[in-house]
């Protein structure tokens, strides 16, 4: 993995995270709920903890499928 790869690969991962974490506050906004659990209370849920990295794991996975 050279330089370029590292730098697109965290790019994919900082700007699709973000993009998945506004689509799942979009979502939670839209049926006017605060947490999306109880697991970790104050900390707006589960998934409010992941919700980044899953919707930018399969763009990180397709990056390295097709250049790897």
């Amino acid at each position: 993995m050279d330089y370029v790869d590292c730098i697109v690969l965290g790019t994919i991962g900082a700007v699709f995270g973000q993009v998945g974490d506004l689509v799942e506050s979009m979502f939670k906004r839209a049926v006017a709920v605060k947490d999306s659990g109880s697991v970790m209370p104050g900390h707006g849920g589960v998934l409010d903890r992941f919700d980044g990295i899953i919707f930018a794991a399969p763009f990180f996975y397709f990056y390295v499928s097709m250049f790897f």
